[in-house]
């Protein structure tokens, strides 16, 4: 409650400075969208579109699960409220379907929509105001060429002064950073083209970089890792030991075309979403390029203890189907480890039908808080589309107590270090979903 209360009076001071700021806004900002009239939409344009549809992530905001592709509704919970998603198929009275190229564009640069109300930055606008007006043209075409679909926006459920529109227009001022993507002339094409699929399309930072007190992005700590949904967005900066720094190109590759990287990670969650939706689908050259940036992102530190532990003696000892002969046989996160997952995960962290299913040196393992353990515990994991074998069920009918009992285990056992995931923390993880 602290924390909402200075959210709710940074916003009120921003209000008061931001009134006296909008004349320098207007002077510092001049990256002015140019006005004209809508594209022919080109069965070229459309093809392109898609593809950029794709690699700005924009179905995995804008579906719900069983739902109508961009029909919206999807959830976001904030500390202050929840906002959803809207429709953006080309439906006429639920959708866009009467936005114009300059809508569409003033909406992605400026937050602004078609009737002029400001929106929230639970869309990435401020990611996407990066974007060249082509682009987003391209995405436009490619939204209007598919079925309608009438879906009325669900009303969002935020507190006061949250819910007041208006106060968009001050916070922007302060963080709304307006201007189209540049090349730096001191870096390669691939580097530069990495950093427009990144930020301006991928809108990478939304997740991965840390929020101020007023819920804008701390550019200061670019990719360093956050919280969201529940779930942890993990350090991608370069940093080696806590960032993905010391991952090959090969395993980048592979966990942007199919959400594994051998012996690093498996994507669940938000993550296991922009896979499926996102990076699966980007050219060679994109994931290439988008690799090439990430190992010139600032290198930024990890929590202590976060670290991955490379060979813990509770795995050396193991053999695939059973754990070291001298472990505890009564405890209960054992018990439910042998009885529910070892016969996918096995003893040694290889795993068994599918590569997915290895455990050594995953960072969800390695973390002492359980956070993204917890959640697939809770979530399950789903990745079928890309491999068959990606998928694990939802384990959420397990006590609280029992949940925490084996995600301590698998800690303890995978990474040798003490797991500190309690019921509590369970309980309210459960009720973040």
């Amino acid at each position: 409650m602290r924390n909402l209360v200075r959210i709710a009076v940074a916003i009120v001071v921003l209000a008061a400075i931001g009134i006296a700021g909008l004349a320098g806004y207007r002077w510092l900002h001049n990256d002015r969208d140019v006005m004209a009239a809508d594209a022919p939409a080109s069965p070229e344009l459309v093809r392109r579109g898609e593809y950029l549809a794709h690699a700005a992530d924009c179905v995995a905001c804008h579906q719900v699960p069983g739902g109508k592709p961009y029909a919206g509704g999807t959830p976001f919970k904030l500390p202050f409220g929840v906002i959803y998603s809207t429709n953006i198929t080309p439906d006429k009275e639920t959708g866009i379907g009467t936005w114009s190229d300059d809508d569409f564009v003033r909406a992605l640069h400026h937050g602004v929509r078609k009737d002029g109300r400001h929106l929230y930055p639970a869309f990435p606008y401020t990611s996407y105001t990066r974007m060249s007006r082509d682009d987003a043209v391209a995405i436009k075409a490619y939204l209007f060429s598919l079925e309608p679909v009438h879906a009325p926006a669900k009303k969002n459920e935020l507190s006061f002064p949250f819910n007041q529109r208006w106060a968009m227009a001050f916070w922007n001022m302060a963080f709304l950073d307006a201007r189209r993507f540049r090349d730096d002339p001191d870096r390669k094409p691939e580097q530069n083209r990495g950093d427009y699929v990144a930020n301006a399309l991928g809108h990478c930072g939304e997740c991965h970089t840390p929020r101020n007190l007023a819920f804008a992005l701390d550019d200061g700590k670019e990719f360093a890792g956050a919280d969201i949904q529940g779930w942890r967005a993990y350090n991608i900066t370069s940093d080696k030991t806590f960032g993905v720094g010391a991952w090959t190109d090969q395993q980048l590759s592979d966990y942007f075309a199919k959400g594994h990287a051998e012996g690093r990670a498996a994507a669940s969650g938000p993550m296991a979403e922009a896979v499926e939706y996102s990076t699966r689908h980007l050219n060679e050259g994109d994931r290439n390029a988008l690799i090439s940036y990430l190992r010139i992102v600032k290198a930024q530190p990890g929590p202590a203890g976060t670290e991955i532990a490379p060979d813990p003696e509770s795995l050396k000892k193991s053999t695939a189907w059973a754990p070291p002969a001298d472990a505890a046989k009564g405890d209960l996160g054992r018990k439910i480890f042998e009885g529910a997952c070892a016969s996918c995960h096995q003893y040694d962290g290889k795993g068994q039908q599918t590569p997915y299913a290895g455990l050594a040196g995953l960072r969800s393992v390695n973390d002492p808080d359980g956070v993204n353990l917890t959640m697939a515990l809770l979530q399950g994991s789903d990745l079928k589309d890309i491999n068959s074998g990606a998928w694990m069920p939802s384990f959420a009918a397990y006590s609280d107590v029992e949940l925490a009992a084996v995600a301590n285990y698998v800690i303890g056992h995978f990474s040798g270090k003490q797991g500190q995931v309690t019921p509590e923390k369970v309980a309210e993880r459960r009720k973040q979903q």
